[in-house]
């Protein structure tokens, strides 16, 4: 009975690994589409959305099950509970590349990234990807110096944003309201998937070692 519970357990490890992957696809399809008003990617990522979901409420029930039926204790109740925080960060990254798509879908044929902010994004999007893709190694991984680097990897995603900032707000922007809507709008959008990949390490970390300072920065929406 208890080989059967931890194959079930490796499992949803397992499937949340499958599912950052799914997220980093998610992540770098969006910006391509973003950066190239490429209609088709769009309809692709948002369709592809549906089955991150999928996952998600596969992989909630499973843990909800494993609570149920086996009361894990100890390092095994951490890591179902911190799964099931997990999947909803990662459900929330796979909403947040969809959010990305959509605009590109709504803008297009125009580009929705002003030309002067094309580096910006394309930078902001290889971290995410990076933070996420570290996030499931993470996972696989259980490493715990890994998990603690997401942290000082999203320095440099705050950087970019204040970058963008500086650039909406100074005297000289050229490209509308509407620009500006959009472009704060996603790199909203690419920060949130950054704190959500940094919130999954603070998680790993505690299924590791079971510290819980700091628990009430991993809570936010």
């Amino acid at each position: 009975m208890r080989d059967s519970y931890r194959e079930q357990l490796d499992s949803v490890v397992a499937d949340l690994v499958e599912m950052s992957q799914l997220i980093c696809a998610a992540v770098r399809n969006a910006t391509a589409a973003l950066l190239n008003a490429d209609l088709q990617l769009s309809e692709q990522v948002i369709s592809n959305d549906g089955r991150i979901d999928d996952m998600h409420a596969d992989i909630e029930m499973r843990c909800f099950d494993l609570l149920a039926r086996q009361a894990p204790v100890a390092g095994e109740l951490r890591t179902v509970v911190a799964a099931l925080r997990m999947v909803t960060e990662m459900g929330r990254m796979g909403d947040l590349a969809a959010h990305v798509a959509k605009v590109a879908r709504m803008r297009y044929p125009d580009r929705a990234v002003p030309t002067s902010l094309e580096s910006n994004f394309a930078r902001m999007a290889e971290v995410a990807e990076e933070m996420v893709e570290q996030a499931g190694k993470t996972l696989r991984t259980r490493n715990v110096a890994v998990a603690r680097e997401l942290a000082a990897i999203d320095e440099e995603m705050d950087d970019l944003r204040r970058t963008q900032f500086r650039i909406l707000l100074g005297n000289d922007w050229p490209y509308g309201v509407e620009a500006a809507v959009d472009v704060a709008l996603l790199g909203r959008y690419y920060e949130r998937i950054a704190d959500h990949a940094v919130s999954m390490g603070r998680r790993l970390i505690y299924v590791v070692t079971g510290e819980i300072g700091g628990i009430d920065t991993w809570t936010q929406a």
